[in-house]
């Protein structure tokens, strides 16, 4: 029993070094595919840019003039905003912009993000399609170099750099931002591989004949993309100076929320498409794949396994009573940092242990939901706080681990 109980507690840990150690490792040592130079190109592919919202008065404004004042012609893109049957004033201040080429559609019904999206695919002008968040801020000249990606006849979807931003001194999950840069830098060591697996959904681009309108309403797009991508024989890519600035959740109850429900539709939607997990017929991607999300996602389920092997070692030995209880400890300590109340200043050892425990949580729920097929496909979009970051990111703000 003391050997069954140390190997169940040994298991989330040696899945975490591989995912988010070894998975870079591996990254590093993989050669690096020779590419033929692209010639720059001299005019711009005609576009969409496409934006679905819910409720969104507050910014949607801000964001429709960051885009008709980004620098790309504006006789080659058009600009749809999707309304998931807002119930507040969000349609009105889009048709304010209809004389500036700014198209509205809208659901008559609440149907999700990824209806939305696929009502948008009745309506698409243009080769490519830009999918953009209406609570995020990209820098005027972002576009350019995301659309740049696509002179690689090889490229089917080129996804933006995130940059997580806010105010430290008031938001309690700081850490997402160096998850987040953790995240950018793995997917830029894809990109020089060959292929990233997963598409930011705040700022990505894909190829018109790639962009599926039937897509499953209760399935993440975004992370899809790539996967489409690849069964039609094109890769994908992180562009770096194709930069998304993307405010942080003030808490982590709403990061708690978020995770949940992006991991939920992430499992379905590695499921919907797990074919694309055979290194046999897919290779490098599939390798890819499983390094970068299947690892991750399967630590949430192992920590039921760990907490088996935690009673089985408190039963066998007093050290196994120790371990125990320093994990029940870490639990508390956890619980107290993530219920901290918002608005107060909160220590830093606090932070650090309620964000991993949220995370953790977050992970299982996820798991159970997707188990049991509680998918629902009406998103609350996450609410962050405004900002104005398009002259570069926060000071000290860590873009890469």
């Amino acid at each position: 029993m003391l050997t069954v109980g140390l190997v169940l507690v040994l298991i989330p840990p040696t899945l975490m070094v591989l995912a988010y150690a070894g998975y870079p490792l591996l990254l590093y040592l993989w050669p690096k595919p020779r590419r033929t130079a692209t010639e720059p190109r001299t005019d711009w592919p005609m576009l969409t840019i496409c934006v679905p919202v819910f409720n969104e008065e507050r910014v949607v404004a801000g964001t429709i003039d960051r885009i008709l004042s980004a620098d790309y012609p504006a006789d080659r893109r058009g600009v749809l905003v999707i309304s998931d049957a807002s119930t507040d004033q969000t349609d009105a201040v889009v048709e304010s912009y209809r004389d500036r080429g700014v198209r509205l559609v809208r659901l008559p019904t609440r149907g999700g993000k990824t209806a939305a999206e696929n009502e948008a695919g009745r309506h698409l002008v243009g080769d490519l399609v830009v999918n953009m968040d209406a609570s995020v801020e990209v820098p005027p000249g972002a576009l350019k170099a995301l659309i740049r990606a696509f002179d690689d006849p090889s490229v089917g979807v080129a996804s933006g750099r995130d940059i997580s931003v806010g105010d430290r001194a008031r938001e309690a999950n700081v850490d997402e931002s160096n998850y987040v840069g953790y995240e950018m830098w793995v997917r830029r060591l894809e990109t020089e591989r060959g292929t990233i697996v997963g598409a930011s959904g705040c700022f990505y681009a894909i190829r018109r004949n790639l962009f599926d309108s039937i897509f499953p309403d209760a399935l993440s797009r975004d992370f899809a993309s790539p996967l489409i991508a690849r069964e039609m024989g094109y890769r994908s890519v992180s562009v770096e100076d194709a930069i998304c600035y993307v405010g942080r959740t003030r808490s982590l109850r709403a990061e708690y929320r978020r995770k949940v429900r992006t991991m939920t539709r992430g499992l379905e939607t590695l499921w919907y498409k797990r074919q694309l997990l055979n290194p046999f017929l897919h290779g490098r991607f599939a390798v890819f794949l499983i390094g970068h999300k299947l690892l991750r996602w399967l630590v949430f389920p192992s920590l039921v396994l760990a907490m088996a092997g935690l009673m089985m070692l408190a039963f066998s030995s007093p050290w196994g009573v120790l371990l125990a209880g320093a994990a029940l400890a870490g639990l508390a300590v956890g619980w107290l940092g993530y219920s901290w109340p918002e608005g107060r200043s909160v220590p830093r050892f606090l932070m650090l242990a309620g964000f991993a425990v949220s995370a953790n949580a977050a992970g299982l729920e996820a798991w159970i939901r997707a188990l049991r097929g509680e998918l629902n496909p009406v998103w609350e979009p996450t609410r962050r706080p405004g900002q104005s970051r398009t002259e570069g990111p926060v000071p000290n703000e860590r873009q890469s681990p």
